[in-house]
């Protein structure tokens, strides 16, 4: 078991978290406005994930580590622990987790669980054990009811189940944001500047979930300025034989080089399916049309 304690009085929200959602968000307020009490904010999650660990998923994140990481930081969370799951923190009785690990490593003097949290040996720890323990553990349990959107339960299943059919304006509204893919511009085959259109490039790693290849509108923060943009999630076929998955985005309105910067996309709309084109011209041609059916209203001559 990973040995750690926490010396400050912690406000705890425990739970998976992909993709930060808005009933996430239900849970993560609550624990945001124990601050005013003094306590430490505090986010509890599993690495890697029990589905992932038990063999239920293929792995594939709406948030990557290091998304979900400076999302929490934005929220103003002041702790994140990533419990690391194995064989002998999987077998931990329901009781002796919220003993050891809530009430003494923890520090935990609030807990906000959602109805359907499992944790312990067998998941069979949930809210309604917690809220039993809680009188002698010296911690107070608050449970999180489901949020619901168009009479369905906001879950992360059911994101990741939009994001595979590229339905991004469902998928915002579930997260309360556009769906992000974050990380470092990369350096790509800078065929887009040859032919007159400079892009960014960012090569998500493998466990980070993608929408069908394809064009999106989409907007970027990059530098703390935020642009219009249009991306292609795909491998560019055009250009290369490579299946490396990657964003490439163009930008409107900027000028300049923003090779090995950090830079956040996030996909608003569903254009068209990536194409393999016969040449280069043929590719500009259709980047061109792109372009101007995404330009901004404010940067299209008012057409």
């Amino acid at each position: 078991m990973s040995d750690f304690y926490l010396e400050k009085e912690t406000a705890v929200a425990i739970g998976k978290f992909d993709g930060v959602h808005i009933g996430h968000r239900r849970l993560l307020d609550e624990i945001l406005l124990q601050k005013d009490r003094g306590l430490a904010a505090c986010v509890f999650t599993f690495d890697p994930a029990p589905a992932v660990f038990f063999g239920q998923s293929d792995g594939k994140e709406l948030t990557t580590r290091e998304e979900k990481r400076l999302l929490f930081e934005r929220m103003g969370i002041d702790i994140l622990v990533e419990f690391p799951l194995n064989g002998e923190t999987a077998s931990i009785e329901p009781q002796r987790f919220a003993e050891e690990v809530l009430a003494e490593r923890m520090n935990t003097c609030f807990l906000a669980a959602g109805t359907d949290l499992s944790f312990g040996a067998g998941g069979r720890g949930d809210a309604a054990l917690l809220e039993a323990l809680s009188p002698a553990l010296g911690f107070q349990v608050k449970t999180i009811e489901k949020v619901c959107v168009d009479g369905q339960a906001v879950s992360s299943s059911r994101i990741r189940s939009q994001v595979e059919k590229g339905d991004m304006a469902l998928v915002e509204q579930l997260l309360g944001m556009p769906y992000p893919i974050m990380g470092r511009v990369e350096h790509g085959k800078r065929i887009g500047r040859t032919i007159g259109f400079p892009t960014i490039n960012l090569l998500p790693p493998a466990d980070k979930l993608l929408p069908p290849n394809g064009v999106y509108l989409s907007e970027v923060k990059c530098r703390g300025r935020r642009y219009q943009a249009v991306s292609n999630v795909g491998c560019k076929p055009t250009v290369s034989s490579d299946r490396r998955m990657g964003v490439e985005t163009y930008l409107y309105g900027f000028e300049g080089d923003l090779y090995g910067e950090d830079a956040e996309v996030y996909l608003k709309e569903f254009q068209r399916p990536e194409q393999k084109f016969d040449s280069l011209e043929e590719l500009g041609r259709q980047l061109a049309l792109d372009i101007e059916a995404g330009r901004p209203a404010e940067q299209s001559g008012g057409k």
